[in-house]
């Protein structure tokens, strides 16, 4: 298969591995998984993280003791919005814009990897560890922070749900939990299970915080049933962009996830099939999928068109999904536009031949999406 390459590189920042944030069950869990196969260049980690993960535990127990009763009375009263795409398609803009609406609440960074304690521990911890975090997102210079918002999807690998995301510790083995992605040959007892632990976590969020949750991971694409036994009343929005910007950056992005967060030395052997693999099984539930939300409920968009007329795309998105109040958001979206002019995504060359494969391999989603055909 071709090859590509970025001609955008950035320095390496430090950043601790978010396995840090497991509970130490959900820890011994992904180590056991994988039959302790850490790479020797690893272990140090490893070591590090069976410690803070043990105190990871006592400080969940503490929180249980301190809050259980209130967080079992607090209710998710209003439907959440949930963002839809692939990977790299433009769903962290998305997100960022949706919650500049003073009445949208969402999962911060710190919530989402540190999903055990963080109502006892959040206005403490993000101050004293404010330096751990780079300023970037390493894999497309988007601003990162404890308090930025972030995928739950994190959240529940913390909290020892599965997750196709536990891939990331352990690059070399075959993709994890890849029937999570979709929740196709799930049983009864592991949906239930999976449902349980996201309301939880989700219910915390919103006993810190009561406006309507914006929920931004690439992964609840194929999931659209599950969320809607669970939500109802929910609202889905999904973002495209053009597949062919979309491949390799998602390779890039793996990449520097399996490099900065990996228990293995990463040989990135079967990456790009991975890529091409998931993005297909992803759309071919979602395409089925998406006519099971009511009209008023469903809303699309691409990527392009939202950088090239931010503010008519956002208001368009308010009309379909009956948000209401644009006048009261569109203030924000004026000051955060001027705040990031200049704002420069990865550029990539594709092989004619990689070219060629992705245009194959992808030819119903490029031209579902409207998206031209090479």
């Amino acid at each position: 298969m071709g090859s590509l390459s970025s001609t955008h590189r950035r320095s390496r920042e430090w950043a601790p591995r978010i396995w840090l944030g497991c509970s130490f069950p959900a820890w011994v869990r992904l180590l056991a998984g994988n039959r302790f196969d850490v790479s020797p260049s690893c272990w140090y980690i490893a070591a590090v993280a069976s410690f803070v993960c043990a105190g990871q535990s006592v400080l969940r127990f503490f929180e249980a003791v301190f809050f259980r009763h209130r967080i079992a009375r607090t209710r998710i009263t209003q439907p959440p919005l949930f963002i839809l795409g692939h990977w790299r398609s433009g769903t962290t803009l998305l997100h960022e814009l949706l919650i500049l609406d003073p009445r949208h609440g969402f999962p911060t960074t710190y919530q989402c990897l540190e999903p055990n304690h963080f109502i006892l521990t959040e206005r403490i911890l993000t101050k004293l560890l404010a330096w751990v975090l780079p300023g970037r997102r390493p894999m497309d210079n988007m601003p990162a922070g404890w308090d930025r918002p972030q995928e739950d999807e994190f959240a529940m690998c913390m909290l020892g749900a599965h997750s196709p995301y536990r891939t990331v510790a352990f690059p070399n083995h075959s993709p994890i939990d890849q029937n999570y992605l979709d929740f196709e040959n799930v049983d009864a007892v592991g949906r239930r299970r999976w449902k349980r632990t996201l309301y939880s976590f989700l219910q915390r969020v919103t006993y810190k915080d009561p406006r309507r949750l914006i929920l931004k991971s690439p992964t609840h694409t194929s999931r659209i049933p599950l969320l809607l036994e669970m939500f109802p009343d929910a609202r889905f929005v999904h973002i495209s962009r053009n597949p062919y910007v979309v491949f390799p950056s998602t390779v890039n992005l793996w990449k520097s996830l399996y490099r900065k967060h990996g228990l293995q030395t990463p040989k990135f052997a079967g990456l790009e099939e991975h890529v091409f693999a998931t993005f297909s099984r992803m759309y071919e539930k979602f395409d089925v999928d998406s006519k099971l939300v009511p009209a008023g409920r469903y809303h699309e968009l691409k990527y392009e068109d939202l950088v090239n007329d931010p503010i008519g795309q956002m208001r368009q998105l308010y009309e379909r999904l009956g948000l209401g109040g644009f006048e009261n958001a569109e203030p924000k979206l004026h000051e955060y536009l001027d705040r990031n002019k200049g704002y420069e995504t990865n550029k990539y060359d594709l092989t004619t031949e990689l070219r060629a494969e992705i245009g194959r391999r992808w030819a119903k989603p490029i031209q579902r999406f409207g998206y031209a055909l090479e």
